[in-house]
């Protein structure tokens, strides 16, 4: 897989105490995330899915996170949805066109930007439960169905989208266009 091409359609930021973003006019990146995300930090407590016992302190390994418009309207459109799914709603900082299959792309690919922000894969963003409780209260279906928190992880099981750390600092605009450099692995290691 060569260079992918996508443009950033909108960014957002986390406050503390809320799944959702607010949408922004930019990003500001530094080496621990961005500026005025609830996610911003060197180091986080462990969540109940790590490996490591409750209470220990580890690297942040989601500085941020990012899903494609693609991937988001598959989301929708499998969850019946009556208004439309944003990144916002669904707690992503940077949602891009261009890409179908974002979440596919590996952990090491390379996204870099007009300003010299360069941001690094880490792993797939899964779905959680406590988002999927979010969008069954706040959403509606085309059908009259009532939705129940399960059917978000159903329909983004494999299009959440992706996180990961800044590896270059700089700024990061809705409308720019995105050089995204997947990883591959050297040939002496094949």
């Amino acid at each position: 897989m060569g260079k992918l091409f996508a443009k950033v359609v909108s960014v957002h930021l986390g406050t503390e105490g809320n799944l959702g973003k607010v949408p922004a006019k930019y990003l500001q990146t530094e080496l621990d995330g961005f500026v005025g995300d609830r996610h911003r930090s060197f180091s986080r407590e462990n969540w109940a899915h790590d490996k490591q016992a409750e209470g220990v302190v580890r690297r942040n390994e989601r500085h941020w996170s990012a899903i494609s418009i693609e991937e988001l309207a598959q989301i929708e459109r499998d969850m019946d949805l009556k208004e439309p799914l944003t990144a916002a709603s669904i707690g992503v900082n940077i949602c891009l066109s261009g890409v179908p299959s974002f979440s596919r792309l590996p952990k090491g690919t390379i996204f870099k930007f007009p300003s010299g922000a360069e941001l690094m894969v880490e792993e797939y963003n899964p779905p959680c439960k406590e988002m999927g409780e979010k969008l069954a209260i706040t959403y509606t279906t085309n059908s009259g169905k009532d939705l129940i928190f399960s059917d978000f992880s159903k329909a983004a099981k494999l299009s959440r989208g992706l996180i990961g750390v800044v590896e270059v600092a700089g700024r990061i605009n809705v409308g720019d266009d995105v050089k995204i450099m997947p990883y591959i692995q050297p040939r002496w290691l094949t």
